[in-house]
């Protein structure tokens, strides 16, 4: 039934793979194995998802690797199809409580923004901006925590508070990207996002 909504059962096959497997590259012959499909179907699948964008694609080692755009428009809703995802939402009201809390209580953190797929409407090409003296032990258990709430990956970026604050006299383009999109503030010590903002 699944294969006729879809159009086409080794489009479903490719879905499942991919949406199953996010952050993980896969090349057309090894695709062909893994689906049990005819080359010629996948490459013609392949294409069309490409052109979607539901999926990107990658050259290394001279093979053409494909895998899940975890930034597709629809990613959250398909994946809660073919992957058994619930979420609906990356802005998820509940979701992002826990782990705002979490970033709100993390030692050293002294600017936290987010925005892209962590803030609906968003735009932003970077989902977080933190700044402070913040361990990467605490950096990389604080993206885990937002990635397993959203169900995807996020991209984000950690700077010394000085530095945030040198950029952001100098209305540095990577800041005034994230800031004139939609965005939301988690923590600011100094006030200095709202005193730029005014």
């Amino acid at each position: 039934m699944i294969d006729a909504l879809f159009g086409s059962k080794t489009r479903v096959k490719l879905l499942y793979l991919f949406l199953n497997n996010p952050g993980q590259a896969f090349y057309v012959r090894e695709i062909t194995r893994l689906i049990g499909e005819q080359i010629n179907s996948v490459r013609r699948e392949l294409a069309n998802m490409l052109e979607v964008g539901i999926v990107a694609s990658n050259n290394m080692d001279n093979k053409l690797y494909y895998e899940v755009n975890q930034r597709y428009e629809y990613y959250v809703p398909m994946r809660a199809i073919f992957a058994g995802q619930t979420s609906k939402s990356a802005a998820n009201e509940a979701q992002a409580e826990v782990y705002e809390d979490i970033i709100r209580r993390t030692a050293g953190v002294r600017v936290a923004i987010v925005a892209g797929i962590l803030v609906s409407g968003s735009v932003s090409k970077v989902d977080l901006l933190m700044a402070g003296a913040i361990s990467r032990a605490k950096i990389k258990s604080i993206v885990s925590t937002i990635e397993q709430a959203v169900g995807r990956e996020i991209t984000y970026s950690v700077l010394s508070y000085d530095e945030l604050y040198y950029r952001l006299s100098v209305h540095d383009k990577f800041i005034s990207d994230m800031l004139n999109n939609k965005h939301r503030v988690i923590v600011d010590t100094g006030n200095i996002i709202k005193t730029e903002r005014q």
